[in-house]
């Protein structure tokens, strides 16, 4: 029997209609042989959907008509299955649309690569591809991602966070941030990807532009220095806590001092596709990109083992993408920040080290199963009389025990 595997995307993120390219990507590189593929479209409601015409690229221009085709689900849990229902249910008739086996998310940024999403599906008791709520958490959290690392022995740059009650005082935040730096510096939004907000600013006014934009999404934001000379390369890393394999490297190409989402997702993802393995919009696959990327073996070792190593010291699962910053200046080596659910899930990192995308895929679910396998040894609840007898004192207010 073929397992039933959801694959969600979308959501309430400036990255949704990123998501939804990934998604229909790969559920067309998914072995159909081995599971029964649901697509799961989540609106920028966050209300779900499903339906024959969820899972087609093209419908996705008028979302209102692809709704209005389409049917509204809630998930149910009954006993150790989880089904999606029907939106209101009807009165007479069945109102289960499919059970699901596993959930797989292909989502970007905030409210839903950010754990936000991993939790509500772990909590219904679905086995989820990727990364588990903690470490999805620590990943979108630039800050948090960055202490974890540091005090790991991992380098990354130094980095101060700032929030909008700092923000208040625009002109005590810029001496802050002018008594901490020295120009150029990088203002990021603490928690969204895609490049989404990330601006550079080589003095005061420029500063003032980027705390704006920074500000505009996100209620707190990190800075750091900028590097001039600077070199980015990318390696993606496959695996769990126990064991992980790095990628084949990349060096993206942009149009910009900073790789913007035009240099992501804009140039060269323009087309139709129909969640086929051919032709049409590509994501991250259609950016411009060196691979492999021109650096030493040396170098290229050393980028592949740090990816390892920080990919295992954050808990991750599944595949992710990290990206590095070289200082040619210097040739120092900073991790700059992991993509949990990568864009593409960054299969093109791995077909030159002869990984096709359906081996990819099938090598996520596959550590979906195992990991499922030991969450149900661990004790995770046990009975107990601890509430037999008990008597509270002062109604709601407090207890005499």
């Amino acid at each position: 029997m073929k397992l039933k595997v959801a694959v969600l995307f979308g959501g309430k993120s400036t990255e949704h209609e990123i998501s939804i390219i990934s998604a229909i990507q790969a559920i067309g590189y998914i072995n159909k042989e081995k599971y029964d593929v649901i697509p799961v479209y989540i609106t920028k409601n966050n209300d779900f959907y499903v339906g024959d015409a969820v899972g087609n690229i093209e419908e996705y221009t008028h979302i209102p008509e692809l709704l209005k085709k389409s049917t509204q689900v809630i998930w149910v849990k009954e006993g150790d299955r989880v089904s999606l229902v029907r939106y209101p249910m009807k009165k007479f008739g069945n109102n289960v649309i499919t059970q699901v086996d596993i959930a797989f998310p292909i989502v970007h940024g905030t409210n839903v690569e950010d754990g936000t999403l991993q939790g509500y599906l772990a909590t219904m008791g679905l086995p989820v591809v990727g990364c588990d709520v903690l470490s999805s958490a620590v990943g979108m959290n630039k800050y948090v991602m960055k202490t974890v690392l540091k005090d790991n022995d991992i380098p990354v740059l130094d980095c101060k966070c700032y929030t909008w009650k700092d923000y208040e005082d625009v002109d005590g935040l810029v001496a802050k941030i002018e008594k901490a730096f020295t120009y150029p510096v990088i203002i990021k939004p603490l928690n969204l990807g895609s490049s989404i907000g990330i601006k550079l600013a080589k003095d005061r006014d420029e500063l003032l532009e980027a705390l704006d934009l920074g500000f505009e999404f996100s209620k707190k934001i990190l800075v750091e220095r900028a590097i001039t000379n600077l070199k980015e390369i990318n390696c993606s890393v496959l695996g769990d806590y126990e064991s992980a394999q790095a990628s084949e490297c990349e060096e993206p190409v942009n149009s910009d001092e900073i790789l913007s989402f035009e240099d992501k997702y804009i140039g060269g993802a323009k087309g139709g596709a129909k969640g086929a393995k051919t032709g049409g919009s590509k994501g991250m696959a259609s950016l411009k990109r060196k691979i492999p990327a021109e650096i030493s073996s040396e170098m290229r070792d050393k980028i592949r083992k740090m990816a390892v190593d920080a990919f295992i010291c954050l808990g991750c699962s599944g595949v992710s993408r990290i990206d590095f910053m070289i200082d040619m200046d210097t040739n120092e080596v900073y991790l700059n920040e992991i993509n949990t659910i990568p864009g593409s899930l960054s299969f093109y990192l791995w077909e030159p080290l002869g990984m096709k995308y359906e081996t990819l895929l099938d090598n996520m679910i596959e550590l979906t199963l195992k990991a499922d396998r030991e969450n149900h040894k661990v004790v995770y609840s046990f009975d107990t009389n601890v509430l037999e007898g008990v008597k509270l004192g002062g109604g709601s207010k407090g207890s005499k025990m």
